[in-house]
């Protein structure tokens, strides 16, 4: 049968409909709303049908959109990745957490990994997430810097997954916010910046001494601030212990990076009314990350990463050494 001649206008629309469904996802994830879709188009020759426009076709072919992005990085091969740092952390969308987690690999590019709905303080939802990750070819037998919220249930499925090969740190906004809320309003300005000046030294020694010197003074009027503030204060200062350059450690003592990365899922999900459960929300949630993904740029001071990879080759050496010890103690 001969084909269609070029200038038949019928003969433009499998491709027009293919267009339609591909740009109904692109411009909602731009913000643009399924009412004002069709006038975000281009305008067609009179002579082509022109179908699956309304508010009901757009929102369909944008749920199918979201489904297939929550599967493309749901199921993203990592074990090409040589990751040095792994940041998790938990982020609210109404009742809902997702529990998200991004890699950085020795060239100091971000990967964003996986998604759970669950809280960081949910035990079950932390390991699932990690053990996820693992299934999918993330190396867990190799030393890794682990950065996360701080929430006790996290910290625990971290030293399962992986054990002694985690490099634990606390993130420093999550402590001082913690802190602040067992405050009253007119301390949290005084402890924040004193906190500020403590992680600045570089020191972990002096550091801690700072830390522990403003936790005795907030002991007896604010007990719990206190108590906050000494709760994991070791691991707030892991990052510190590695003398890296300041930029990169301020980079790596911290999940802002993450906080950083939903702010553009929160862009993209900001006409969201109300949202219909954690299926709708992990939907959305992909759509923002691998959209901001796409303008992913290195972590700042990448360049010294060779220090912090070294490190990690340390504690893989020291962990073999004293694996070395145990077994001797064993046979004698």
């Amino acid at each position: 049968m001969p084909s269609k001649p070029i200038n038949d206008p019928s003969a433009l629309f499998p491709f027009h409909h293919k267009l339609v469904t591909y740009r109904a996802f692109e411009q909602m994830v731009l913000g643009v709303s399924t009412r004002r879709y069709a006038r975000s188009l281009e305008p067609l020759p009179e002579e082509v049908a022109v179908h699956g426009l309304s508010k009901s076709a757009v929102s369909e072919r944008f749920v199918v959109g979201t489904q297939r992005r929550l599967a493309e990085l749901m199921r993203r091969d990592l074990s090409g990745l040589e990751l040095v740092a792994l940041m998790i952390d938990g982020v609210h969308f109404a009742e809902h957490v997702v529990l998200a987690a991004v890699g950085i690999d020795r060239r100091g590019k971000k990967h964003p990994l996986g998604l759970r709905e669950g809280a960081t303080e949910n035990a079950a939802a932390c390991t699932a997430l990690l053990v996820d990750l693992i299934e999918r070819g993330l190396n867990p037998n190799s030393a890794i810097l682990v950065v996360i919220d701080g929430a006790k249930a996290l910290r625990k499925a971290v030293l399962e997954v992986f054990g002694e090969r985690a490099l634990l740190h606390r993130c420093h906004a999550h402590k001082k916010r913690n802190v602040a809320e067992a405050l009253p309003q007119r301390m949290r300005a005084s402890v924040h910046s004193a906190m500020n000046q403590a992680y600045a030294t570089g020191d972990p020694k002096r550091a801690r001494r700072l830390l522990e010197n403003l936790a005795r003074r907030l002991e007896s009027d604010h007990p719990g601030a206190a108590a906050s503030l000494r709760e994991g204060l070791e691991e707030t200062l892991t990052v510190m212990r590695l003398g890296l350059p300041e930029n990169l450690e301020r980079v790596l003592s911290s999940t802002n990076l993450i906080e950083n990365l939903f702010s553009r899922v929160r862009e993209v999900a900001r006409r969201v009314k109300r949202w219909q459960g954690g299926t709708m929300i992990l939907r959305w949630t992909a759509a923002g990350v691998l959209e901001a993904e796409r303008h992913f740029r290195r972590v700042a001071s990448y360049r010294a990463l060779p220090k912090l990879i070294a490190a990690l080759r340390a504690h893989d050496a020291a962990i073999r050494r004293q694996r070395g010890v145990d077994n001797r103690k064993q046979a004698a």
